[in-house]
């Protein structure tokens, strides 16, 4: 039988398309997380005229409220109410307390799920069931549902406000097949919800913590990109331009496609200007790129390129750049992985810039995970064949001040940018720090920001320093000396 969709595309991805007909799931977090919105929601995906979902309360908000409430989302269609997705209050069954317990409850459900064979069965919320029932009439009450259900193609959610405590104790988890974990971290600097499967019987599933967020069309899920492994594809050996005067020439010809290059180097040295220009090239030869930005708007990247004559908005070119702007106060990982798998999974994408990563590290408070997720992201972009150029931000004294060092080895290229000294002035140059399989210049260049953008000039002589106070450094050739021999009658 067909598996039962979500009607959330990143959980679907998570549960590996959706649930097991006939499933018992428990959908648990704390007030606010977001629960009733997901339950609702898959019921609105899932109801039909021929198969309707039955959203069943217990003691709660009355119906005119909830449906007040989902009024908001586009999932919601006033239509379908009563002949795609019915609200049943449960109440009476409840009230006033019968000899029999919940058994009238338990056979309504059965009933109607029998004679309707809904798609999905909600009961919200199950956990205020415990007010109705000790443990043992509680245990056989769900006992016997769970069971009768389970002989149906019906998907039972069971909705409640449990706690991580009871999620290891409550009998509705001995039970259930699946259980769904909400939760809602308040964090710096913005609060971060997720979702995590703690179980799904029969199924292989996505773990981990996976972002979600509620807007106007209900809950997306971003799930974790470290569960999505790619299918490798074979690197290209064609190398591409990077549309810098001077820097080809020093990275032997310069970076193959499919390459993941790292541009390091402190602020205002010229790293927008780099990706921007390695960006255009390839849409001066039609070929579509993604621009990811965290600190310009689309508008001010494109008044930035066309500063340096690019365009990035007539004809052609607007239909191969696709700019995505990031707003530190919403930025996450898992939502910039789905957004450059999706452009990926769109498009036939050539080259990918994302500015910069060092805000990224910063904003997603997630350091431990930080270098398993970036592993992830290169080799998501490098199993599509795309090229992949990142920017990092240094100390003004350079690599020694890098957050990136524990990242370089997954890096094809890192190319690193510097001030110099010269005389009273401040000049820039370029270092090729790194080139995986390849040769390349060792050298120290100038580098000069014209009206067309950077242009990479001569090798710098005379140059030391350039490693960290600690490096060795000469002024001169180096000379090597012979060792002196010992003499035999020992020292003197």
């Amino acid at each position: 039988m067909k598996r039962t969709t979500t009607g959330v595309t990143g959980l679907d991805l998570v549960l590996n398309d959706g649930l097991e007909p006939g499933a018992v799931v428990v959908v648990a977090g704390a007030p606010g997380t977001g629960k009733t919105i997901l339950a609702q929601q898959m019921c609105f995906a899932n109801g039909t005229a021929e198969r309707k979902c039955v959203y069943y309360t217990t003691v709660s908000e009355p119906h005119t409220k909830l449906v007040r409430h989902l009024e908001q989302f586009t999932f919601f269609d006033p239509q379908a109410l009563g002949t795609r997705v019915e609200h049943i209050h449960l109440g009476d069954f409840l009230r006033p307390a019968r000899q029999d317990g919940l058994e009238p409850l338990v056979s309504e459900i059965v009933r109607k799920t029998l004679a309707e064979e809904p798609a999905i069965v909600v009961v919200d919320s199950a956990k205020m069931l415990r007010d109705f029932a000790d443990e043992r009439e509680l245990r056989g009450a769900l006992y016997d549902l769970t069971g009768r259900i389970a002989q149906t193609g019906t998907v039972l959610l069971l909705v409640g406000e449990y706690t991580p405590e009871e999620l290891r104790s409550g009998i509705e988890f001995s039970l259930a097949d699946g259980i769904i974990q909400l939760e809602h971290e308040a964090r710096e600097p913005v609060d971060r919800r997720w979702l995590r499967v703690a179980k799904m019987r029969g199924g292989s599933y996505r773990s981990g913590k996976h972002t979600f967020r509620i807007g106007a069309g209900g809950v997306e899920v971003f799930p974790r990109i470290e569960t999505l492994i790619p299918h490798l594809v074979t690197g290209a050996s064609e190398q591409v331009p990077s549309g810098i005067p001077g820097l080809d020439e020093l990275m032997n010809g310069g970076a193959k496609q499919g390459d993941a290059t790292l541009v390091t180097g402190p602020s205002g040295i010229g790293k927008t200007i780099f990706g921007l220009r390695w960006l255009t090239q390839a849409m001066d030869l039609e070929k579509r790129c993604l621009y990811v930005t965290f600190q310009d708007t689309a508008d001010q990247l494109v008044g930035v390129a066309a500063a340096f004559g690019w365009d990035l908005l007539s004809g052609g070119a607007a239909g191969n750049v696709s700019i995505s702007y990031v707003p530190m106060g919403d930025l996450d990982l898992d939502v910039l992985a789905t957004a450059v798998r999706s452009e990926l999974s769109e498009h036939a994408t050539s080259r990918i810039v994302i500015d910069s990563l060092s805000e990224l590290a910063f904003a997603a408070r997630e350091a431990e995970r930080f270098p398993a997720y970036m592993r992830s992201l290169v080799g998501l972009v490098r199993a599509a064949g795309s090229s992949l150029l990142i920017t990092s931000e240094t100390a003004v004294h350079g690599l020694a001040a890098n957050a990136m060092d524990r990242l370089l080895f997954l890096f094809d290229n890192v190319v690193d940018l510097a001030y110099i000294e010269d005389g009273s002035r401040i000049g820039r140059a370029v270092h090729v720090a790194k080139m995986r399989n390849s040769w390349h210049e060792m050298t120290l260049n100038s580098v000069t920001i014209t009206d067309r953008g950077l242009v990479v000039g001569n090798e710098l002589e005379g140059v030391t320093g350039r490693l960290g106070w600690s490096a060795l450094r000469t002024l001169g050739p180096l000379k090597p000396i012979r060792p002196v021999a010992k003499s035999s009658a020992g020292p003197s």
